[in-house]
């Protein structure tokens, strides 16, 4: 999980974005801060829950006062009808968070339920289903953690954490050799080297080469993935991609991959449906 510190930011960020500086002026216009309700925050479609402490702290943001008794937590199922939290506290505090905090939830807990899926159609074989870097501006962390909240493995975080050298660094290079000579000059041992291949000759340089750990098998039928995989021979960690979706991911598993990466189960995951239901106490 991302530090406390990124969150709130992003808490508020996504906050300013919806009051500015006049606030939400229908819940100023319709209430005088003294009204207390109850509400609930219902699941309307089974998946897998992620994202309910970012509500929770969406709602303290705006008002600290609230309490908020959390009754799902992250990475559990739910399934339609059931209550994920409740909020009592100022009706016009909780209407005002509203908005904000189910984007959050939902969004994540699409991630998280996509993810699910993906992860229920290759769970007889080995492969792992990792993320990619194709994720929302500002959200990367928390849409890696619904990833892992769902079942799956984070792939590297940005361009800080790992070594990829991909299809226009070779290019740029002026070919595969001259890239990871270049990288392994660059680099230290405890580094590991990922680069990506597009076609079986390739990965022969790769192979022969010898300077890489991972090998990404770019956009592979499932023909030449079988290929790919027994030339590997188990000396380099094997990673799929490109195009890979819940069609095709277990014939792309059962080669002996050792992992797939998905960049649909951040960038096209749909959001889980979640809403609020409030009720006046006063």
């Amino acid at each position: 999980m991302i530090s406390s510190i990124i969150i709130d930011r992003i808490i508020e960020t996504a906050l300013e974005e919806d009051l500015t500086q006049a606030g939400d002026i229908t819940s100023q216009a319709l209430f005088d801060g003294s009204e207390q309700a109850e509400a609930s925050i219902i699941i309307k479609q089974a998946g897998i829950l992620c994202g309910i402490d970012i509500a929770e702290r969406t709602f303290l943001k705006v008002d600290p006062s609230l309490t908020i008794e959390i009754i799902k937590y992250d990475g559990q199922k739910v399934d339609e009808c059931d209550i994920a939290a409740k909020i009592k506290g100022s009706s016009r505090s909780i209407l005002t968070a509203e908005r904000t905090a189910l984007n959050f939830v939902m969004h994540l807990s699409g991630i998280a339920s996509q993810t699910a899926f993906y992860i229920d159609k290759i769970k007889q074989t080995n492969a792992k289903l990792c993320d990619t870097r194709k994720t929302t501006p500002g959200l990367r962390g928390l849409e890696k953690y619904a990833v892992s909240c769902g079942g799956g493995s984070n792939h590297r975080f940005g361009l800080y954490d790992a070594i990829l050298i991909k299809d226009n660094h070779i290019a740029a290079s002026g070919g595969i050799k001259q890239a990871l000579d270049r990288v392994q000059r660059q680099v230290g041992h405890t580094v590991k080297i990922e680069i990506e291949v597009d076609t079986l000759e390739q990965l022969a340089q790769v192979i022969d080469h010898g300077g890489a750990d991972i090998v990404m098998l770019d956009n592979f039928d499932v023909k030449d993935l079988e290929k790919a995989i027994a030339m590997i021979n188990s000396r380099i960690t094997s990673e799929a991609s490109g195009g890979i979706n819940l069609e095709t991911i277990e014939k792309i598993a059962k080669t002996g991959v050792n992992y797939i990466s998905v960049g649909a189960i951040t960038h096209s995951a749909p959001a889980l449906d979640i809403g609020l239901d409030l009720k006046n106490t006063k």
